[in-house]
Formats: C-alpha cells, sequence, structure tokens
C-alpha cells in the first residue's frame, strides 16, 4: 500500500452520468483527496436564492418556512466563475443585472382541489421588468451566460421532477420576488453544488484505519463494498505494514444539477491549485524567491472566490519588498510598526513606531517611543496632545528634554 512517489497522479473514470460520475483517483496522498472532496463541496461558486420578498402569503406555511425552500432550489449555473459577479465586488448600492438575477412566482388557486406549486413555476424576470432597483451598464459577464442561466434547474423538463414548495387550496395565493446571488457552501449549503460526495479507500481494511465491531463473524456482518474488486483481498498469515498508505482513492461526485459534474471536478481541482498556491506565496519570505511558481515577484496569482491577490505586498511577520504590515522588516521608504526604517514613516519623514530613525528621517521627528528633537507624527511637530510645538513630550513622558514617547 506504499505509494511510490514516481508514479504520477492517475484519473480512471468509471462511470459518467449527466448528474454524477464514478472515477478512480491514484498515487495521490490521503490529504490531497480529502482535500478535493472538501472542495468540491464547499468552494465552487453557484447561484441561490438568496432574498425573498413576499407579497401575498396566504398558504399555511409560514413566510420563513417557504423562503428556506426557495433558497434550497438548485439554479442552473454554468460558468458561474465568469458568468456573474459576487455582491461584494459589484458596483451597485443593492442589486443588479452584473451581481444578481431575479425571479418571481405568482401562483393562485381558483379550483376546489389541492395545488401543487412547484419550482417550475419560478420564472426569471428580464431585465428593465419589475422589481430592477438600479440602472447599471451591462457588463461582460451577461455576454458569459447561457441561454437557461439562473433558471431552476429541470424545468419543463419531463424527465425531471420539479422541486415541491408548497401545496394550496382555493382561495389561496402565493406571490413572491426572489434575489438569486452568487456564493459557495462555506457561507451557506444552498451554494454547494454537490448534494453527496462519496469517498472511499482501503476497502478491505487493510491498513486497519477502521474498527468494526460484530458479535460472531465479522465478514457476514460488515460486507465488502464493490470497490473491494478493485484490490486483491489480503491474507490471513499476511503481516501488518505500520509504513503502508492508502493508494486508491474512490469516488463518486452527485450534483445537484447546477453544474455538471466534470465541471465540479475541473473547477474542484483548479480551486485547489490556487489555495496552494496562494500558500506558497504566502510563505515566500523574500519576493524574489517567486520564480519557482513560473513568474516573477511581481506575479499575480488568480483570486481566490472573488478575493483579488494584491502583488507583491507583504503580510504580517513577513518581508516586504514595497509594503509591510505588522512586525515585518519594511523596504526603504516605509515603516511598519516596530520596524526600523532608513526612509520613515508614519507621516512626514518620521521613524516607525518604536523604531529608530535612520540616515533618511528627518531630525526634528521621531516614532511613539523615539528619542528625537520634537514631537512624534509630523516633521517639526509634537505628540498627541503635546501643548507647544517647538519642545514638548508625548504621553506621560517624566523628562520634558527629550520630547519622545510613552514613558521613555
Amino acid at each position: 500500500m506504499q505509494v511510490n512517489d514516481i508514479l504520477e497522479p492517475n484519473v480512471r473514470i468509471r462511470e459518467l452520468k449527466k448528474d454524477r460520475v464514478n472515477f478512480v483517483l491514484e498515487n495521490v496522498d490521503l490529504a490531497f483527496a480529502n482535500s478535493l472532496r472538501r472542495v468540491m463541496m464547499a468552494d465552487i461558486p453557484t447561484v441561490a436564492i438568496d432574498i425573498v420578498d413576499f407579497e401575498t402569503n396566504t398558504t399555511v406555511l409560514p413566510d420563513e418556512f417557504i423562503a428556506h425552500r426557495l433558497g434550497m432550489i438548485p439554479l442552473v449555473s454554468n460558468n458561474c466563475d465568469e458568468a456573474i459577479r459576487y455582491s461584494r465586488d459589484c458596483t451597485c448600492l443593492d442589486s443588479c443585472q452584473n451581481c444578481s438575477i431575479e425571479l418571481s412566482l405568482s401562483v393562485a388557486c381558483n379550483e376546489n382541489r389541492t395545488m401543487e406549486v412547484t419550482s417550475n413555476h419560478l420564472d426569471v424576470v428580464a431585465r428593465g421588468g419589475y422589481g430592477w432597483r438600479e440602472e447599471v451598464d451591462d457588463g461582460e459577464e451577461i455576454a458569459r451566460r447561457s441561454e437557461n442561466f439562473g433558471h431552476p434547474v429541470g424545468k419543463n423538463d419531463p424527465s425531471m421532477p420539479p422541486v415541491l414548495i408548497c401545496k394550496i387550496r382555493k382561495g389561496q395565493e402565493l406571490r413572491v420576488r426572489c434575489i438569486a446571488k452568487k456564493g459557495i457552501a462555506k457561507e451557506h449549503a444552498k451554494w454547494s453544488p454537490c448534494s453527496a460526495v462519496s469517498f472511499e479507500y482501503d476497502p478491505h481494511n487493510r491498513l486497519r484505519h477502521t474498527t468494526y465491531w460484530y458479535e460472531t463473524d465479522i465478514k457476514k456482518e460488515w460486507p465488502l463494498s464493490t470497490n473491494a474488486a478493485e484490490e486483491e483481498p489480503p491474507r490471513d498469515d499476511e503481516p501488518f505494514d505500520y509504513n503502508g498508505k492508502p493508494q486508491k482513492f474512490y469516488f463518486e461526485v452527485e450534483t445537484d444539477g447546477s453544474l455538471g459534474p466534470q465541471e465540479v471536478v475541473m473547477k474542484g481541482l483548479t480551486e485547489l491549485q490556487t489555495k496552494l498556491a496562494n500558500l506558497i506565496l504566502g510563505l515566500k519570505s523574500d519576493p524574489n524567491d517567486l520564480d519557482t511558481l513560473g513568474g516573477d515577484g511581481g506575479a499575480q496569482l488568480p483570486a481566490t472566490n472573488g478575493a483579488a491577490a494584491a502583488p507583491r505586498a507583504a503580510g504580517w511577520g513577513q518581508e516586504g519588498a514595497t509594503a509591510s504590515g505588522w512586525g515585518t522588516t519594511p523596504a526603504p521608504g516605509s515603516g511598519g510598526w516596530g520596524g526600523s526604517t532608513s526612509g520613515g514613516g508614519g507621516g512626514g519623514g518620521g521613524a516607525g513606531w518604536g523604531g529608530s530613525p535612520g540616515s533618511g528621517a528627518s531630525p526634528s521627528a521621531g516614532g511613539w517611543g523615539t528619542n528625537a528633537p520634537t514631537g512624534a507624527w509630523s516633521a517639526g511637530g509634537s505628540g498627541w496632545g503635546a501643548g507647544s510645538p517647538a519642545r514638548n513630550t508625548g504621553w506621560s513622558s517624566p523628562n520634558p528634554q527629550t520630547q519622545s514617547g510613552w514613558n521613555v
């Protein structure tokens, strides 16, 4: 069961249908296979109903109940990465055609029978129709949408039953206005493109990662799965391999119809690759060492779920080339908190907080906790709350001659 480091990862598709795919992933680590499973479930963006405005509801169900059911209806989300924006990335104040899709539902029962309100009654409102509050110029996302983008999955498809919302009788009515937005399942499960992702390895339990409880016969009480035919069963006298690792992983990915199974797997791999690339970028101590990522120090990695990556910007505890964070070693001309500066920070050529002014610092400006002829923050000025701009101390400084910061 030991993984051979020389072998490359291999994917073998065993079954592919409209809404599911069954494949075997080989020659990868257990952590990678489990990461792929979690990314497919929670990190792939889709479109789902997020805001529901009730106009009339005389059904037996309360508004919150119906709103939850509407949010769980899967909507067609093909090419969702490029076809719609996140609301946080849009310039509109509320909602527009670039970051949201409007749907309406208006059903009334006028006959003496029980009527079912389903997802087939949801209609997409065209731009300029009822409900749009803002007029925003069309973005490039509009041209990348498919014809049925944002429609309920399986609408007017006789081979796929619709999703039941509620049942009404004669005289009852339901009229709502819905706004669908882009999101991921980490925010809410309604944005998950998968209804189930099964994941299995070592079907014979050769590695003993699973402990079975049984009464008399373990083989009869715990039958093997169909994946056991892919591997040879262990012998009864076979010694236990303490260094063994799983080599084959059996996936069954079932989608809810918002995305195809092939798109879910491919986008899951892309999202996982982006996360790992951003992690490597964050761990790099020197931006000049980014050549190993296939680019220069100023290369910008693809954004993760709409979050833009700033080129050559250092985070907390990193050495920055053009910007510095908390506890960083800043480049010339920028000072962070506790950093040593040569050009000065904090305004007007002064030193950073707790730093020592270098050759480029103004002789009349010092940071908090530094020794300077005059006060801190702004050249020639004094610390916060100082009375005289010429010779004043910072907060609670016992010596008026030092002109420095807190209790120096």
